[in-house]
């Protein structure tokens, strides 16, 4: 297989580069606490297409966040934690 040439290379190094300039501005301003909603909503896409995933485990922030989300009644149905 040929290497790619240094043409085709560049694009996706400056998708690189614009990715992680996105995801430290994401982070930065969570942290700060200066994040909207819309901007909330744009890091979990980028979360969710790039195939990034998380498990719970009890008594962790995520599993304490979907206990809290008014999305089901039956606790049962919320979330499976995994036991580490």
């Amino acid at each position: 297989m040929d290497a790619p040439n240094q043409n085709e290379a560049k694009p996706a190094l400056k998708l690189e580069a614009l990715q992680d300039l996105l995801i430290d501005e994401f982070i930065q301003r969570i942290k700060e606490g200066d994040a909207a909603p819309s901007l909330l909503n744009a890091a979990r896409q980028l979360l969710k297409d790039n195939n990034i995933h998380s498990s719970v485990s009890e008594g962790s922030p995520l599993a304490e966040l979907v206990n809290v989300l008014p999305f089901q009644d039956d606790v049962e149905d919320r979330a499976v934690v995994a036991n580490e």
